[in-house]
C-alpha cells in the first residue's frame, strides 16, 4: 500500500514497517563538532558540568596534532510517499514513545533491537569484528573455526553444559561431549601447524552467577602464538591490539552515531535512556588509557597482594595470598594504579605471576626468583580495568611432555594423560611442541567497557543467563 502525502510532519505507527521514497536535502554547511577547551578533572564525588569530548592521545608528545574536527552531514528528508510493509497496532506494541528502562526491554528483545540505541550497538558490535579481523589480519595472524562441542573441560572447573543426542539406549556421541567453555585447548593444535591463530567464538559456562558481566553463553576473542618464549610478547600484543581497536573503532559510524547521540539527544525519553549509560567523561577516561603509548603498568600477583593488604579496610573479602582477586580488589588496583592524573586517563593493568594452585593445569611454572616462600607461581596475566575488573586473561603454554603430565598429577588429573578427552592434548607435547603462549578477552565485557553499557545483558541480542533464557 502506497500514498502520497501533502506536506506535513509524518506520523509513523509504532512499531510498523515501512519504506520511504522522496529527496535528502543536505545542510549547508554540514554540521561540525570540535573538541571543547580543556577543563581540569573532575574529583571522585564531582560530576563534570558539561559532556566532554572523547580526545585521543598522540603517540609522541611533541609531535601532538589537534584532533581533526568531526563532520557530520545533516539534512533533512522530503518524503513524497510512504508504503506500509508491515502494519503494527500501536496500542498493542511493547514499545512505547517514552523511556523505558533496561531491565523492563529485557523482556522484548526480539524487539528492543528497533530502539535507538539497541540497534546502534548492533551496528558497533559488527563494526568491532570487522576492526578485529584487519587488525589480526595486519599482525599475521589465521581466523579459524575450533569446534563448539567438545570432549574437555578446558578450565577443569566442572561448569560446563553437557551436550546429551540420541537416547538412553542409542545415544549420539560415544563418550560424554560438553559445549565448549574455552577454545584454547584447539586453538593450540592449529597453531602449532598454522603459527599465530585467533577467533572469536561462543562459549558457554554453567555458572549461576547473577551478575552484570555474567552469561552462560558469550563470545570469547582468543589468540595463540607459536614460537614465542616470552610472556611479555603476548601482554604487548593485547595492548597493540586493543589499541589499534579503538582507534578504528572511532572513526566507524556506529562510534560517531553513538557519540553524537550521547551529546544531542533527541527528546527527554531518549535522554533518560542515555544517562542509564556511563557518563561519557568516564569514557573518555578509559579510551585514553587504551591510547596511551608506553607499556601498559604490570604488576605481580605477590605485589598486588602487598597494596590490597595496605587498604585491607576497604575490601568486604580480605585479600589473602594463595586466593583468586576479587572483583572488588580488582577494580581497586586498576583505580590505584592505572590513573594517569596528567592525561586524565586509566590505563588498564596487567598482574601477573599468580600462584599455581588458583590457575590452570595448562599453565608453565615461572622461574625459580618469582617463586614466594617455596610457592611455585606460573607465567600468566589478568588484564584489569576500573569499574569492570578482568577484562583478559592469559598465559605462557607448558610445551614440555614430561612437565604437563606433572602438571596434570598435581592437579589429580592424571588419568587424563591416557584418557581420550585430553590425550590428543598431551600428544601435541610428544611431537614437536615448540613454546607458545596466549590470552582470552570477553568480548561482550570488552564492548561493555568501550561504550558504557553497564551490563552486558544490554549488548548482546539474546542474552542466555541463569535461569532465564527468552526466545
Amino acid at each position: 500500500m502506497a500514498r502520497a502525502i501533502p506536506p506535513c510532519r509524518l506520523s509513523i505507527r509504532l512499531g510498523a514497517a515501512v519504506r520511504l521514497k522522496g529527496l535528502w536535502k543536505l545542510q549547508s554547511p554540514p554540521q561540525v563538532f570540535s573538541p571543547p577547551p580543556e577543563e581540569p578533572a573532575p574529583t571522585p564525588d564531582e560530576k563534570p558540568s558539561r559532556l566532554p569530548q572523547i580526545k585521543f592521545i598522540d603517540p609522541a608528545p611533541d609531535a601532538r596534532e589537534e584532533r581533526p574536527k568531526i563532520t557530520v552531514p545533516v539534512g533533512e528528508l522530503q518524503v513524497d510517499e510512504v508504503q506500509i510493509l508491515g502494519a503494527s497496532d500501536p496500542d498493542t506494541y511493547p514499545i512505547q514513545r517514552k523511556y523505558t528502562s533496561p531491565e523492563t526491554l529485557r523482556n522484548w528483545p526480539h524487539l528492543r533491537m528497533r530502539t535507538n540505541l539497541n540497534s546502534t550497538l548492533l551496528r558497533l558490535r559488527s563494526d568491532t569484528i570487522g576492526s578485529l579481523s584487519k587488525i589480526f589480519n595486519q599482525e599475521n595472524f589465521i581466523q579459524t573455526h575450533p569446534p563448539i562441542i567438545t570432549s574437555a573441560d578446558c578450565e577443569g572447573a566442572g561448569e560446563a553444559f553437557k551436550v546429551i543426542g540420541g537416547t538412553r539406549e542409542s545415544p549420539f556421541f560415544d563418550t560424554p561431549k560438553f559445549l565448549t567453555v574455552s577454545s584454547q585447548l584447539h586453538l593450540e593444535a592449529m597453531a602449532q601447524a598454522a603459527g599465530n591463530v585467533w577467533t572469536l567464538s561462543p562459549s558457554f559456562r554453567a555458572e549461576r552467577s547473577d551478575t552484570n558481566r555474567h552469561l552462560s553463553e558469550f563470545y570469547m576473542l582468543e589468540a595463540e602464538m607459536s614460537f614465542v618464549d616470552d610472556m611479555g610478547e603476548v601482554m604487548d600484543l593485547v595492548q597493540r591490539m586493543t589499541r589499534s581497536l579503538v582507534q578504528d573503532l572511532a572513526q566507524q559510524s556506529s562510534w560517531k552515531e553513538l557519540e553524537h547521540a550521547r551529546r544531542h539527544p533527541r527528546g527527554p525519553a531518549e535522554t533518560r535512556t542515555l544517562e542509564d549509560l556511563d557518563d561519557i567523561a568516564v569514557l573518555e577516561r578509559r579510551w585514553n588509557g587504551m591510547l596511551v603509548p608506553e607499556k601498559w603498568p604490570r604488576i605481580t600477583y605477590s605485589e598486588a597482594i602487598n597494596i590490597l593488604e595496605e587498604h585491607i579496610d576497604k575490601f568486604e573479602r580480605p585479600p589473602v595470598w594463595g586466593q583468586g582477586l576479587g572483583s572488588e580488589h580488582e577494580k581497586f588496583l586498576a583505580e590505584l594504579i592505572g590513573y594517569d592524573k596528567e592525561r586524565n586517563a586509566y590505563v588498564p593493568v596487567f598482574v601477573t605471576h599468580y600462584p599455581r594452585d588458583i590457575k590452570a593445569f595448562y599453565m608453565r611454572e615461572s622461574a625459580a626468583e618469582h617463586h614466594i616462600k617455596g610457592q611455585i607461581v606460573v607465567d600468566c596475566f589478568d588484564l584489569i580495568a576500573p569499574d569492570i575488573g578482568e577484562l583478559a586473561g592469559g598465559s605462557m603454554r607448558e610445551h614440555l611432555l614430561h612437565k604437563i603430565i606433572t602438571n596434570l598429577r598435581h592437579f589429580s588429573l592424571e588419568a587424563s594423560a591416557n584418557d581420550p578427552r585430553l590425550k590428543w592434548y598431551v600428544d601435541l607435547r610428544r611431537w614437536g611442541c615448540p613454546p607458545h603462549g596466549g590470552f582470552g578477552i570477553g568480548f561482550d565485557r570488552l564492548l561493555s567497557y568501550l561504550t558504557g553499557v553497564r551490563s552486558i545483558r544490554d549488548l548482546v541480542a539474546f542474552p542466555r543467563l541463569y535461569g532465564r533464557t527468552d526466545c
